[in-house]
């Protein structure tokens, strides 16, 4: 196994370990406080790389695009998905979280001026064919309680997909570093107030510190510099095939460390929604 590879599988790892740590953390720390400790802690890290590497001067430039941007590509989604994460098995989570390329698919459409074709459209309907059996899959009944936080992770994805868009738009050329280390601070300068106003009634446990640091450290900051790595090496288009196997690893953290069951249907679900985002990479050519 080359450099480049064993870098994919590694960052498939730590972003598929990030729904693990969220479904560990966030029952006693409630989703604001969780996500402003994994902003604000990522941000630590990787705010001395970035002055490192003379990007401070570009970040003041495009500042208030990269806050805008940052709302959707790390606040709002993250505190998505810890609430869904309340309720949400890990592995159930990540999958939801493979639609990504569907919502950017989606957002292509009214931002980019893309039509509807067959293998969109066909692309489309499988990933919400996915959706629709990995509810099953949980025995949903379809009503609020079931939905809310499956809507929710769909809304997080929603957001990666708009922020994409935007952030090719407002910011091209812009370093991915200055991009990430921005957009992760300007989310914890919005979820901190936030997270004091709801302070958890009891101090947290060892554990639940520990998933907050391995979240914030290794699922965030060492995730996105390994990410930044992949794409100088490999690319963005081949670097971004780590979303087929973030799934992967997100129902087998799942189900080693907390027992979670993975069931016909969940997995179906699973190759339902992968299938839809192939076809639409085949589409572009990707």
């Amino acid at each position: 196994m080359n450099r480049e590879m064993a870098g994919l599988v590694l960052l498939a790892a730590l972003w598929g370990g990030s729904f693990l740590f969220m479904r560990v953390a966030v029952p006693e720390l409630g989703p604001f406080a969780l996500i402003a400790l994994r902003l604000v802690l990522a941000s630590l890290v990787l705010l001395p790389v970035l002055l490192w590497r003379g990007g401070l001067p570009l970040w003041r430039q495009h500042w208030l695009r990269i806050a805008v941007v940052g709302v959707f590509l790390s606040a709002l989604p993250f505190c998505l998905i810890a609430w869904a994460s309340l309720s949400l098995p890990a592995g159930v989570a990540s999958v939801l979280n493979a639609t990504t390329p569907l919502m950017t698919a989606l957002w292509a459409m009214p931002l980019a001026g893309e039509r509807m074709s067959l293998p969109r459209a066909a692309g489309l309907s499988l990933g919400l064919a996915g959706v629709l059996v990995l509810m099953l899959g949980r025995g949903a009944a379809f009503d609020v309680q079931s939905l809310l936080p499956v809507l929710a992770m769909l809304g997080a994805t929603a957001c990666y997909g708009w922020s994409g868009h935007m952030a090719k738009r407002w910011l091209p050329g812009l370093p991915s570093l200055v991009t990430a280390t921005g957009s992760l601070f300007s989310g914890a300068v919005l979820v901190t107030p936030l997270a004091l106003l709801n302070l958890p009634a009891h101090a947290p446990s060892s554990t639940v510190w520990g998933a907050v640091l391995l979240l914030a450290v290794a699922s965030t900051s060492l995730a996105y510099l390994i990410f930044y790595w992949l794409i100088d090496s490999l690319g963005a288009t081949r670097a971004s095939s780590v979303t087929y196997l973030v799934p992967v690893f997100g129902v087998l953290w799942g189900a080693m460390l907390l027992g979670e069951p993975v069931g016909l249907l969940m997995v179906l679900g699973g190759v339902l929604i992968l299938g839809g985002v192939l076809l639409l990479g085949w589409r572009r050519g990707v």
